[in-house]
């Protein structure tokens, strides 16, 4: 694909976002979500705690993929969650899946065209520090990025920055709060750094030793993209790992 090819697709990728996000607007009238969640395998079900306003499968919405992953229902849930106005994924796409990476993305930047103010993200994934245990709840504080760089390719200006900074993935502020709430309800939380790894196959004892030779502290097969994506565009950012394995 020469330079030009690359503009008209970037041109095309922009287009689309908008044109799913004026459906999505149309579809859910004057509702504008503060809060994307992007709920993680096997976390589904804190779609029933949300106070459900519209219901919109994956498929029923023009230009937008389909998830293929088992656990994973494939639906956009508008409503209220203690309160306040959220958009959550029931879902969300993978690399390994054969996504590519603007795809992974796309629903992320469609939520910034619907107005959300923050994102929340969660995961299930393998424990690399010797001190967690299955179970854990780990707040992230930073991540390695060993997928390809979502924004690799000729910029969207309109979302942001060519370079981006990354200093501050993971907003300090809503960490704060969180572990404020976690100590007042008594919930014992870690914090630490994801690596975020292509799959789909699980790490040998080899990779492993080197995730935790390089820093990490847990390691998953999503949530880095989307964050990166929602970094650029200037949103906020806080995500939750359930260690499910060591």
């Amino acid at each position: 694909m020469n330079r030009n090819d690359s503009l008209n697709s970037s041109a095309a990728m922009l287009d689309r976002i908008k044109r799913i996000a004026e459906h999505l607007k149309k579809a859910i009238g004057g509702f504008v979500p503060e809060t994307g969640i992007i709920l993680g395998t096997g976390l589904s079900g804190l779609g029933k705690e949300i106070e459900v306003k519209h219901a919109i499968p994956y498929s029923e919405i023009p230009e937008f993929p389909v998830s293929t992953v088992q656990g994973h229902p494939g639906r956009l849930l508008f409503g209220t969650l203690g309160g306040k106005p959220v958009v959550a994924m029931q879902g969300r796409f993978h690399f390994y899946e054969g996504w590519t990476m603007n795809e992974v993305v796309l629903p992320v930047r469609v939520f910034k065209y619907l107005g959300i103010q923050r994102l929340f993200v969660s995961n299930a994934c393998g424990g690399v520090n010797p001190s967690f245990e299955v179970g854990d709840l780990m707040i992230l504080n930073d991540h390695i990025c060993l997928f390809p760089n979502p924004l690799i390719g000729p910029n969207i200006d309109e979302l942001g920055p060519r370079f981006p900074d990354m200093s501050e993935p993971y907003d300090h502020a809503l960490i704060a709060k969180a572990k404020a709430i976690a100590a007042k309800a008594s919930i014992a939380v870690r914090e630490g750094c994801y690596v975020g790894l292509t799959g789909p196959t699980l790490e040998t004892p080899a990779e492993y030793h080197y995730v935790r030779v390089i820093g990490g502290d847990a390691v998953g097969m999503s949530t880095v993209p989307e964050v990166i994506a929602a970094r650029q565009m200037g949103i906020p950012c806080f995500a939750m790992s359930v260690i499910t394995d060591m």
